[in-house]
């Protein structure tokens, strides 16, 4: 008996090293789909640094232009948890091709732009079907690639995951610099072409089953729709229109308080909902889609901050915006190969609770911000931003996506991508929110204080109305209105301050969240493909 078990052993292992092999077609295929992913998810931002570029050459409102990023973001929102669906009906290969091409289509088409209305549609048909590139990577990830190779897979997805928005105010603003802001579209057209004709050819992860379609729940479509764009027009626009006292907003509210109903009893119904939301029964999915969404905050909330800061206190350009926020980039792409080692040497708990410390103690070296702050003292914070979104991400996609079923991955990559871009909505909404009353607040404690009883304060005018007088000019409006830059600048630092204690403060306590996770097991929800 024991010669004989000593005889299978070699043959089993031969086996079991047969098994994770993989194709090299799938694997050239999957490498075309997460530069599919780049693209879309770079979209998101890489208009951000240029808006003022696009505003010139459209003729555009300042009111109008934002919508060159909102109609995007609420275009994909819709998309990315529908995606799941469409990959089962016209499969993978079809939703994956077809996606790039209309993709690229309307980034040519979005190049073409004369007037902003034009602007608006392409980007929302740019938005919705580049939304349907995202989660089929992590589908695909989890569904076509053995359990042994996910330390190589996962932190690839997590890069460009976290990369894309991260680089795309420096892509955009070299871009918009360098040539014209029409660039910042015709740069997916030759990439977009080639990972078009790539997946289209090489996809064979899985068949359609066009008998669903039948089935389809046009209804819940309609409701989500509604639901979603709703939401994501009243977190964009919030703000901006001082929120419940604009009608639009109450509206809004209205709609997708409905939508969100009519959603979710269609969703929890329905034989073939539109979205399948048994995934959250799992708790790490549940769990882990509760990290993206936190995640989404940090990493698009600071992808947000820092440009604000720079270029409202500082006065940077486009440009050295995008130079100087290169560096949590660099800090990413540098971390992905240590945070697949890790991966697959620690519990990833450990190093989730890691990278949570890391970013919360990136913020809070940003809470001792002042106006004189460049590239050098954002240094440090930045590579922790940087390498603590890398080293969080990789595990937060394995617990989450790791020990699902292969037949439920699809749907929940869809939900799982959807949580993080939520996260970033919901977390711009509070950030601006906050930054407007916070600075309102700090811009009447610091005049309290600015009064004829404050003999610092009028020895201050005197002196600068002194030099302006020497001009010929009106030197005490001009002190007063320096004066009262001074005053709108500091409580403009001091609110930035509060939102990164207030970032710090969320980071650490996920630290003890991180008990509620459950490792996977080492098979996770890997598979052939089959």
């Amino acid at each position: 008996m024991a010669a004989t078990a000593t005889m299978k052993a070699p043959g089993s292992v031969a086996v079991a090293r047969e098994d994770e092999r993989m194709d090299p077609k799938r694997v050239i295929a999957f490498f075309a789909m997460v530069f599919g992913m780049f693209m879309a998810i770079l979209d998101i931002q890489i208009v951000s640094a240029s808006l003022a570029e696009i505003q010139a050459g459209l003729s555009a409102g300042s009111d109008e232009i934002a919508w060159v990023q909102t109609a995007y973001l609420i275009a994909e929102v819709i998309m990315i948890p529908l995606s799941g669906t469409l990959a089962r009906i016209v499969s993978t290969r079809v939703l994956f091709s077809v996606s790039a091409a209309g993709f690229t289509l309307a980034s040519a088409m979005a190049a073409t732009a004369t007037n902003i209305d034009q602007m608006i549609i392409y980007r929302a048909i740019q938005g919705f079907i580049g939304g349907g590139m995202i989660p089929s990577v992590f589908a695909a990830a989890f569904t076509i690639f053995p359990a042994s190779k996910r330390p190589i897979v996962s932190p690839l997805i997590g890069l460009v995951a976290t990369l894309a928005p991260t680089i795309g105010p420096t892509v955009g603003g070299y871009l918009s610099h360098a040539f014209s802001w029409h660039w910042l579209f015709l740069i997916n057209v030759i990439p977009g072409i080639i990972v078009t004709a790539v997946t289209w050819t090489l996809i064979d992860f899985d068949e359609p089953d066009f008998s669903l379609f039948k089935k389809f729940d046009w209804w819940g479509l309609a409701s989500m729709a509604v639901f979603l764009g709703s939401l994501e027009y009243v977190l964009e626009e919030g703000n901006n229109k001082d929120w419940f006292s604009d009608d639009k907003i109450v509206i809004g509210t209205v709609v997708m308080s409905i939508g969100a109903i009519f959603f979710f009893y269609r969703a929890l119904t329905r034989a073939f909902p539109v979205v399948d939301l048994r995934a959250f029964k799992d708790t790490n999915f549940a769990v882990g889609s509760i990290f993206s969404f936190i995640m989404g905050i940090g990493l698009y909330g600071l992808t947000y901050l820092y440009p604000l800061y720079l270029g409202r206190i500082r006065g940077y350009d486009s440009l050295m915006i995008g130079e100087t926020m290169f560096v949590s980039g660099l800090a990413m792409f540098m971390t992905a190969p240590v945070a697949g080692a890790l991966s697959s040497r620690f519990d990833p708990r450990f190093m989730m609770a890691l990278g949570f410390t890391g970013f919360a103690c990136g913020t809070y070296l940003m809470s001792h911000l002042t106006a004189d702050w460049d590239f050098y003292e954002l240094l440090v914070p930045q590579i922790l931003r940087g390498c603590s979104l890398m080293i969080c991400m990789v595990p937060i996609n394995n617990l989450a996506l790791g020990t699902l079923p292969p037949d439920r991955i699809r749907n929940a990559s869809g939900l799982f991508n959807l949580t993080r871009n939520l996260g970033g909505a919901v977390g711009l909404a509070v950030i601006n929110t906050q930054l407007t009353s916070r600075s309102q607040e700090h811009f009447a404690r610091l005049s309290e204080h600015i009064n004829f009883s404050n003999k610092e304060a009028l020895n201050w005018l005197k002196s600068v109305a002194g030099n302006y007088q020497s001009y010929g000019l009106d030197g005490n409006a001009v002190a007063l209105k320096k004066l009262n830059g001074m005053v709108i600048q500091q409580s403009w630092i001091l609110s930035f301050i509060d939102i990164f204690m207030g970032l710090t403060v969320l980071f650490a306590a996920l630290v003890l969240l991180v008990a509620l996770m459950k490792k996977p097991k080492a098979a996770g929800a890997g598979g052939s493909g089959h």
